[in-house]
């Protein structure tokens, strides 16, 4: 092992033990405090219990197949549940099944598995050793070595960069899963139909983890504000390994690691070019309890805060729709 990888081996060990002693405590207190405290934490615990045996009666879709770009998730043992109320909700709001991917965090289980094949018959399923192979031959780690580093951190949040793009030719379709679709997602529809720039939501605020300046310093020309990849389509055919090698080693040598280096990232992509911007009113992130209670929006995006409406109402509403 030269000099170079033996100091990113470093940074990572060190980087992960500060992750476990420092960050990841604060974290988890700052997470309660967010979510009401201890109470309001184990209510919403189980609601999620609750709608983690509602995904598995889902119903399988019969609807027919959409002609249209790939449609990606990351996924895994903890989040299968919300992966398939996500495609579920699209499906039954949308009137089509698509071309679906889902790849695997690394803690995908055979029972998991078996229900999302059930589920969605349609779908391919990528188990994470497989991708770690075809990963390693494709942008090999001597190359690129940060990249790597970022695809082994707890957070697996950079394999929806590495694991769907590297590789492939073409336009895909990101979704996260902690998503549900109330109705027809026309604008969403029509990005599929003929796609021709990124894709992305608005979020609540500038969400990156890195001041916008330097990231805009080094993407060359300035960098949107207020990206959220909660969906995001991407031309893979388009994305230059090498830069984003450069870009990513760049800020974690001169910030450090963060949780949203992945949407950083992205959000430098693209930088001076057009994208199709989701309307923030329909494609709502971080959408409110009263909302979540009674959803007049197309899409919510439930991050932070506003997973205890998800866990609580919001999957509920979208069960007595499309099923009940």
């Amino acid at each position: 092992m030269n000099s170079g990888l033996r100091s990113l081996a470093r940074r990572l060990h060190l980087g992960r033990l500060t992750y476990l002693l420092w960050h990841k405590p604060r974290s988890l207190i700052a997470q309660s405090r967010r979510a009401g405290g201890p109470i309001h934490q184990w209510r919403n615990y189980r609601g999620e219990r609750q709608m983690l045996k509602a995904a598995g009666g889902l119903p399988t879709s019969v609807n027919p197949l959409l002609p249209a770009p790939e449609i990606v998730f990351l996924t895994g043992r903890r989040f299968w549940h919300q992966t398939a109320f996500c495609l579920f909700t699209l499906q039954q709001s949308s009137g089509h099944i698509f071309r679906v991917a889902i790849h695997d965090d690394g803690s995908l289980e055979e029972p998991q598995i078996a229900r999302l094949r059930t589920l969605f018959p349609a779908a391919q399923i990528h188990r994470r050793v497989d991708n770690d192979a075809r990963i390693a031959h494709l942008l090999p780690p001597d190359r690129f070595p940060t990249i790597h580093g970022e695809r082994r951190r707890s957070f697996p949040n950079f394999l929806k960069l590495t694991d769907v793009h590297a590789g492939r030719s073409g336009w895909r379709l990101v979704l996260d899963s902690d998503m549900l679709f109330f109705r027809r997602p026309d604008f969403l529809l029509h990005w599929l139909q003929a796609p021709d720039r990124p894709l992305h939501l608005v979020d609540v605020g500038n969400a990156y983890g890195y001041p916008l300046s330097a990231m805009s310093a080094l993407a060359g020309s300035p960098v949107p504000s207020r990206v959220n990849v909660g969906f995001c389509g991407l031309n893979s055919t388009a994305i230059d390994w090498e830069k984003l090698e450069y870009w990513a080693r760049t800020l974690l040598e001169q910030y450090g690691s963060h949780y949203y280096l992945e949407q950083a990232l992205s959000a430098m992509l693209f930088a001076a070019q057009p994208c199709a911007v989701a309307p923030p009113d329909d494609y709502r992130v971080m959408p409110t309890e009263k909302e979540c209670l009674t959803p007049t929006a197309v899409l919510h995006h439930y991050v932070d805060t506003a997973k205890r409406g998800y866990f609580r109402h919001a999957w509920r509403y979208a069960l007595d729709r499309f099923v009940r």
